[in-house]
C-alpha cells in the first residue's frame, strides 16, 4: 500500500511524516526566538523539544516497521541539522550562546555531512557512529535549558545548559576527529 493510499492517521505518524515536522518546526522556532520573553522561550523550548522527539521516533519507527527509504536516509539527518542549527544560530543573536562555538559546531556538521558524501561514493560506511549519536544528544541537551534561559523551580536553566554546551563542543570535535580518522584513507 502507497503512502497516498493510506488512511490519514498513518500517513500523519509515518517515518518521512515525521522528518518533515521536523523541518516545518524550524520557522516557528525561528518566530519565536525572535520575540524573546519568559512565554515564548518555553513554547521554544516546548517546540524543540517535540521536533527532536521526532528524530528518535522516526528512526526507530522506519526500523521497525521496514519503511527505511531513501528519502529517509537523506532527509533524516538534513532535518536534524537544520533544527539544531538554527536553534543555535537563533541563540548567538539573543546572547545566549558565543558565535565561536556555534561555528565549531556548525563547521563540524558541513565539514562531516561532505566527508560523509565522499565516503559513502567510495562505498564506506557512513552510518552516524555512537559517538556521533552522544555528540547530538548533548547538543540536544544544551539547547533545550538554553532556549528556557529563564530560571524555573529555581533552577539556572542557562547556567545548566552552558555545562551541557561545553560537554557538546568537546564531543563535537571529538566526532569530527574520528570521522576524519575513518576516511583518512579516502582523502589523501
Amino acid at each position: 500500500m502507497t503512502l497516498e493510499a493510506k488512511p490519514w492517521f498513518e500517513r500523519l505518524l509515518h517515518p518521512n511524516s515525521l522528518t518533515l515536522y521536523r523541518v516545518a518546526a524550524v520557522p516557528l522556532l525561528v518566530v519565536l526566538l525572535l520575540t524573546p520573553g519568559r512565554f515564548t522561550a518555553f513554547l521554544a523550548a516546548l517546540v524543540f523539544s517535540l521536533a527532536a522527539i521526532t528524530d528518535f521516533l522516526d528512526g526507530f519507527m522506519a526500523r521497525r516497521m521496514g519503511l527505511v527509504s531513501q528519502f529517509g536516509k537523506i532527509m533524516d539527518p538534513l532535518a536534524d541539522k537544520l533544527l539544531i542549527s538554527s536553534a543555535f544560530i537563533m541563540l548567538v543573536g539573543l546572547g545566549r550562546v558565543e558565535a565561536w562555538i556555534v561555528c565549531v559546531i556548525l563547521g563540524r556538521e558541513l565539514a562531516i555531512t561532505g566527508l560523509r558524501s565522499i565516503m559513502a561514493s567510495g562505498g564506506a560506511d557512513v552510518a552516524a557512529t555512537t559517538l556521533a549519536k552522544w555528540k547530538t544528544g548533548f547538543q540536544i541537551g544544551a539547547l533545550i535549558p538554553l532556549l528556557l534561559h529563564y530560571p524555573y523551580l529555581g533552577l539556572d536553566f542557562h547556567m545548566l545548559g552552558t555545562w551541557v554546551l561545553w560537554v557538546a563542543v568537546l564531543l563535537t570535535v571529538w566526532s569530527g576527529v574520528d570521522y576524519v580518522l575513518r576516511a583518512r584513507k579516502l582523502i589523501l
